[in-house]
């Protein structure tokens, strides 16, 4: 054993102690979407604690809510373990590959991917982990970005109307009108088609059609193989039974939560340093808690009164064009869902066209102001973090165009089959 000298202490000299360790504050460590979901869950609080929200109400809301916070809560674990597992990875590369070199014929695989794992999934999940995979195959393949990324955002909002997982306000409809799962899908399935038709043209206008050149064909990326193929197996078999559950009418808050544990415990078999804290999404059931007291404080102080006079009562035409204008302009000036919540408190009950052109505005109409989705923002976040900015007149000038498209689309479908 080797013993290491210690320096005598000069005479009359006190020894210094070693400064101290720095204490953790978890508080340095939250970032914008930390303190967002935070502040937003404080004023909530802070409206429940002053009497502005009444106990009744607010307990009432929590009840309607629970259930989605838990399936939010469990399905974005079991996206992000997925993601670990290179589920998303694989899927993105095999799509260049089938492509082979073809932009034409990678722009529609690009949007079937965004649109299935939006429907599938929800919005939040296609803006956190399809970015990055779908960017990684920009790099991969020597291609421009910006199509890629644009392609994922849009469809993030704009295919999230057809299942009531694929976006929060989407449960929220369907518990008020009382639709089981298929029989939402059913009601909707036409006008989630029409919107997809029209972002499709909108991006392949705005964005795709510039790299269009018969001399810059890519270079299809080499075939991923994951790192743990067990894995990736368990990952994509709970997948597809999460799909399979939800369309057979689970509770999506029970097979939410049941994929969750059955990746987490794969992951504590084969590759427990992946289990860490941040896996735990508590931003977003924050931020959702926290926006359902502010919109309850906000209605009583005037605005309930405000929507009630834009949106009308008239279960018509008018009615329904009116609701989603009305959801889409809101949408954009403050956020999808509490525009979604307030302007349902003044939609007539029974009045189920009208609710659901609301619903199209909120889902479909938020592409133009990076904080009109809770979606955008993290898709943003994501876009930073790989060095890739939009350039901001581009992104409103473009999104607001494929938001009046997509929307008057899936309106006037949703009219069509009435």
């Amino acid at each position: 054993m080797t013993v290491r000298e210690v320096p005598a202490t000069p005479a009359g000299t006190a020894q210094r102690r070693p400064d101290p360790a720095p204490r953790h504050n978890p508080l340095r460590r939250l970032d914008w979407s930390g303190w967002l979901a935070l502040g937003l869950l404080t004023l909530g609080l802070v409206a429940l604690a002053t009497g502005l929200v009444p106990a009744a109400d607010a307990d009432a809301t929590l009840r309607r809510i629970a259930p989605i916070l838990v399936f939010l809560f469990a399905v974005l674990i079991l996206a992000e373990l997925a993601a670990r597992a290179e589920f998303f990875d694989v899927l993105a590369a095999r799509m260049a590959i089938v492509a082979r070199g073809s932009y034409p014929a990678l722009f529609g695989l690009s949007v079937a991917l965004a649109a299935l794992t939006t429907m599938i999934l929800n919005l939040d999940t296609t803006a956190v982990l399809l970015t990055p995979v779908m960017l990684a195959v920009a790099t991969r393949a020597g291609i421009a970005p910006l199509p890629l990324a644009m392609t994922t955002i849009w469809l993030a909002n704009t295919a999230s109307l057809l299942l009531p997982v694929s976006n929060l306000t989407n449960l929220l409809a369907a518990e008020r009108i009382g639709l089981p799962v298929l029989g939402f899908a059913g009601r909707m399935a036409l006008p989630q088609l029409a919107a997809l038709l029209a972002t499709a043209v909108c991006l392949w206008l705005l964005y795709w059609r510039r790299g269009l050149r018969p001399e810059r064909r890519f270079q299809p990326p080499p075939r991923y193989r994951p790192r743990d193929r067990t894995l990736f197996r368990v990952a994509a078999l709970t997948c597809g039974f999460f799909v399979l559950g939800i369309l057979v009418g689970v509770p999506i808050e029970a097979v939410s939560v049941l994929g969750a544990v059955v990746l987490l415990v794969a992951f504590a078999v084969r590759d427990r340093a992946a289990l860490r804290w941040q896996l735990v999404p508590w931003r977003l059931v924050a931020l959702v808690g926290g926006m359902f007291l502010i919109v309850d404080a906000v209605g009583r102080l005037g605005l309930s009164r405000l929507l009630s006079m834009v949106v009308g009562a008239d279960p018509g035409v008018v009615g329904v064009w009116r609701s989603a204008a009305a959801g889409g302009l809101l949408a954009n000036l403050v956020n999808n869902l509490p525009a979604y919540v307030a302007t349902e408190a003044v939609v007539p009950l029974g009045h189920t066209d009208q609710l659901l052109g609301l619903l199209i505005g909120t889902n479909a109409g938020p592409l133009v102001l990076p904080w009109a989705s809770l979606a955008t923002l993290l898709w943003l976040e994501r876009c930073r973090a790989a060095g890739l900015r939009p350039h901001w007149p581009r992104f409103l000038r473009t999104g607001a165009l494929t938001a009046a498209v997509t929307v008057a689309a899936a309106v006037t479908v949703l009219l069509l089959e009435r």
